[in-house]
């Protein structure tokens, strides 16, 4: 579908040095873009930021590298650029949104998507020197250069992430907006060409049961959480006995670094509450969840989020835990074809780790394996009999239960198809809109581009 304008507003801080190719991906005989003179000139300015026609240049070479048609007259190469500078100038106006705020992003929140980006482009030359004559090429004297320019760049992204959650904190973008069902339709016509078909998919709804640990084994997580935490308090430092000792594979080797999370997110109940009752530095109390036992600290926190790190020490599960799920399911199951009402039986069986439902259909290649088998042959409103949901965190499997709620086969896809989705978009598009021009309006903008900024060429 196209961009949302919040999407052309923030698009992704780096994309023309993601857009980095190695000679033997660069496209033969090139493609045409804009052409300016060396001099560089101020193209607008917002406050006391001046917008660069350099900056202008690059964002449109990222657009092109990114395979935008590039326009073949002046009057296109113009309107282009124009809407560059605007855009440009939008992402400004969000920046100096988030500086009202208060908010800010340091160099260490950014570094791993950094590093996985510059690490990502590495990848695609041959040698160090291939990499180092392309970077030349761009501009850029060494990989440190262009690792700095992508962390100014990740750091500005954040920045106006920011400022839209700024904005929508304090209800400016929450302003009610009409959509007509025609520009739905103009939406799904100016996208249909470029769909790719509707894949064969899937809608269910499931109840997925966790082994649960034994007395014993709870005891003895909860006294070495208990251990861990004595030993921060006396001095030991948060993010070294997180790597010594948590069991939370995706923080793990970060310190227990979480990164930044909103309330009503993807968090089991009883951890966002000390997540977000905590103030910065102050650890938690060792608590349970249904993933273990833990130790919370926060670190920083901005408008609408917090920033903390965590440690987990998961109680054993052993292949008796393990039997005891599968006899739970089996009688789950019967419970559910009996007529058991499905919110009674996810509320007292359910791992909340997991997703309720896919109501809104997925595409099948992109299930699990384990769960392509248990759907093969089951038709709408029928049941999967238990199977196993490998958990490599516990080494002993969860077994799921699906009930199908529905079944597409591939196809072509229609306005009906995505007519909710498009709507949804538009509306934020046009919130979006709303509220950036506004804020045009309050803050100092001056747009100084012209058609003398493209001569003497195209």
């Amino acid at each position: 579908m196209q961009r949302p304008v919040a999407a052309l507003c923030w698009a992704l801080a780096g994309a023309a040095l993601l857009a980095l190719r190695s000679p033997a991906q660069q496209p033969a005989g090139g493609q045409p873009g804009v052409r300016v003179t060396p001099l560089d000139r101020v193209a607008a300015v917002v406050g006391t930021k001046p917008i660069l026609w350099s900056e202008v240049i690059e964002e449109i070479n990222s657009k092109r590298a990114q395979g935008l048609p590039m326009p073949q007259d002046s009057a296109g190469a113009t309107a282009l650029a124009l809407a560059t500078v605007n855009e440009l100038v939008d992402q400004e106006v969000l920046v100096n949104v988030a500086t009202q705020y208060k908010a800010d992003v340091t160099d260490d929140e950014v570094a791993r998507d950094v590093e996985q980006r510059f690490n990502q482009i590495r990848q695609r030359f041959a040698s160090e020197a291939e990499f180092r004559d392309a970077l030349k090429r761009e501009g850029f004297s060494s990989p440190e250069e262009f690792r700095r320019r992508m962390r100014d760049q990740a750091k500005r992204y954040r920045l106006q992430q920011l400022g839209v959650d700024s904005l929508r904190a304090h209800g400016r973008l929450s302003a009610p907006v009409q959509i007509t069902e025609a520009e739905v339709t103009e939406a799904f016509n100016r996208s249909r060409e470029t769909l790719p078909r509707r894949p064969a998919s899937v809608s269910f709804r499931q109840i997925v049961i966790a082994p649960r640990p034994n007395q014993a084994a709870r005891d003895s997580a909860r006294t070495k959480a208990e251990s861990l935490r004595v030993e921060i308090e006396k001095g030991a430092d948060f993010a070294v006995v997180a790597k010594r000792e948590s069991m939370d594979p995706g923080s793990r080797e970060l310190g227990g670094d979480l990164g930044w999370h909103r309330r009503g997110g993807d968090l089991v109940l009883e951890f966002e509450r000390w997540l977000f009752a905590l103030p910065p530095g102050q650890l938690s109390p060792v608590f349970e969840t249904t993933f273990g036992f833990h130790i919370v600290r926060v670190d920083r926190v901005q408008p609408a989020e917090v920033k903390g790190r965590h440690i987990l020490i998961m109680p054993r599960i052993d292949s008796a835990d393990a039997a005891r799920a599968r006899a739970r399911a089996d009688s789950v199951l019967e419970l559910w074809k009996a007529g058991t009402s499905y919110d009674s039986l996810v509320a007292r069986y359910h791992d909340p780790a997991e997703l309720k439902s896919l109501l809104d259909g997925i595409p099948i290649d992109s299930l699990p394996d384990s769960y392509k088998a248990a759907i093969e042959g089951v038709a709408p409103q029928g049941w999967t009999r238990p199977f196993e949901i490998p958990d490599p965190r516990t080494g002993q499997p969860k077994i799921g239960i699906l009930q199908i709620t529905d079944r597409s086969e591939g196809g072509e896809y229609t306005v009906s198809d995505l007519k909710d989705r498009i709507r949804q978009q538009l509306v934020q598009e046009k919130q979006m809109r709303r509220a950036i021009d506004q804020l045009r309006r309050e803050q100092y903008v001056k747009i100084l581009f012209n058609e003398q900024f493209l001569r003497p060429t195209m």
